[in-house]
């Protein structure tokens, strides 16, 4: 009998090992251009973020997780699992912002596994009606148009006309809405309302909640302002970091009511910020080289806050991670089936083991950065060695003046963070390895530039929705006689006194 009991024992603990955890709510909160260094956690010494050092203390924390130089590019590398580059996507406007079509996205992968999605704020990864979120995964689209609101760039990158950060329209579902309020509260209240929404319906959730601020313009609540304003050295530092602590009190309301609501133990929070600093640096950049936009680690290096209470235990993690790890580890926490074609897509790594222990084993690997942006109709190689750069866990091989050919800085990050001293010539044997990995990945990435050379649409598909649904707009032998830029600049011009 009593051996009897413990087959049992055993085969029941075995059972309840085996069993897949219950699929998690999972939000997720990206800011726009909030770098490394603007968190207090993270040891700003003026900027003050209650609600995201409360997250941070909550939270497995990656302290070397490598994004994008800029935003497109690393929304596209977090929704497919591969480098941004694969994707199509080498710029953030002029038809190169646009996530190819031939990809699975985290949404397609997390519908099919019976999620609900949804994604309230900053979408760009293509504002023409195939490359739309609804179309993309996302059973909830509640957007801006281009990389922010009120942008316009010449072909199909631009937002609503007329659009400011205070009671913007904002595309719904098919139809623009006429908004109240401040963009990044209007973004969290439309989330929170849609996350009762699919709590009631049983079913688990995933919110992508993408603010457009901090980015420029530097538009922000005269209370959030005054919050900075005689503490930093001018008003725009003072609007950037009022903005910041926008985002933090709604991060403070979102968790807040994920209590309120009984969801807090069922959900999963992530928080990542997309580039590199902006209006920040100049009060802290922790450290590190370089911004937004250059392939140094103050390009590229941003936070990673993973918070699931009762399933993650609070820690950081030192180990080698990216923006291409995202997917695979949300499709694992989902209990995602990806068929063939999705996991040859993926190339990142899921960060389960390490969430799970932090001191889990972790292969060494090496990741490129590449900003990209040379001018259109310009021949890729020729920028092949320009603001890129190539590194694994001790090394990182930098060329910034380079073109067809490197010129290539080499970096010991583990011993120098603040890449300040070129030690190439003293390792010659680690460039020729880092070099020959990136001629290989240029080699492989080099073909599935796809937007490269796509044609500019006369007018921005998101204004021609608005003027469809509202009024106005060029009319058709305006469009005839002129281009969209064209007609802007006629339309902004001084009216003659009749």
């Amino acid at each position: 009998m009593k051996s009897l009991l413990s087959v049992l024992i055993l085969i029941v603990t075995a059972v309840l090992h085996a069993a897949p955890a219950k699929q998690p709510n999972i939000i997720f909160l990206i800011t726009d251009d909030q770098g490394y260094g603007d968190i207090s956690a993270h040891g700003n010494p003026i900027l003050k973020t209650p609600n995201l050092d409360r997250l941070h203390a909550a939270s497995v924390r990656f302290t070397d997780f490598q994004v994008s130089p800029t935003c497109a590019p690393t929304r596209a590398a977090l929704l497919t699992g591969r480098h941004e580059f694969k994707n199509g996507i080498t710029h953030t406007i002029l038809e190169r912002e646009r996530l190819t079509l031939n990809a699975t996205t985290l949404a397609d992968a997390l519908r099919a596994a019976g999620y609900t999605t949804g994604i309230f704020g900053k979408w760009h990864l293509g504002d023409e009606s195939e490359h739309r979120p609804d179309r993309r995964g996302f059973d909830e689209a509640f957007i801006h148009g281009a990389g922010g609101i009120g942008q316009t760039y010449p072909g199909s990158c631009g937002d609503a006309p007329g659009n400011t950060y205070f009671d913007p329209a904002i595309y719904h579902n098919g139809k623009f809405v006429k908004t109240k309020g401040y963009c990044t509260d209007v973004f969290f209240n439309q989330a929170m309302r849609w996350i009762d929404e699919a709590a009631a319906k049983k079913k688990p959730f995933y919110a992508h909640i993408a603010t457009n601020t901090p980015h420029t313009p530097l538009q922000v609540r005269p209370e959030d302002e005054a919050r900075y304003t005689g503490k930093v050295p001018d008003a725009n530092t003072a609007k950037f970091l009022g903005m910041v602590a926008n985002i933090d009190d709604n991060l403070g309301r979102l968790l807040d009511h994920l209590k309120a609501k009984g969801l807090e133990r069922d959900t999963l929070v992530v928080f990542m910020n997309d580039n590199g600093g902006t209006g920040g640096v100049r009060i802290w950049n922790n450290g590190m080289r370089g911004q937004k936009g250059t392939p140094w680690m103050g390009g590229v290096r941003a936070a990673s806050f993973w918070s699931w209470p009762g399933r993650f235990t609070p820690a950081d993690v030192a180990a080698t991670t990216a923006h291409i790890d995202f997917f695979p580890t949300l499709a694992a926490l989902a209990g995602a089936k990806l068929d063939a074609k999705t996991r040859a897509q993926i190339e990142g790594r899921s960060l389960v083991p390490l969430l799970e222990n932090p001191k889990a084993p972790w292969a060494e690997r090496t990741l490129v950065t590449h900003v990209g942006r040379w001018p259109i109709g310009t021949a890729p190689e020729a920028w092949k060695f320009r603001n890129c750069a190539i590194r694994d866990t001790r090394w990182r091989l930098v060329s910034i003046d380079g073109g067809e050919k490197p010129a290539w800085q080499l970096f010991d990050y583990q011993n120098d963070p603040g890449e300040k001293t070129d030690v190439a010539a003293a390792h010659p044997a680690v460039v020729q390895r880092l070099a020959a990995a990136y001629d290989k990945w240029w080699a492989e990435t080099r073909p599935l530039l796809v937007n490269e050379g796509a044609p500019l649409p006369k007018m921005n598909p998101f204004k021609e929705l608005y003027w469809q649904q509202y009024g106005g707009g060029p009319s058709a032998d305006d469009l005839r006689a002129m281009d969209y830029e064209q007609f802007m600049r006629r339309q902004n011009a001084p009216k003659k006194a009749k």
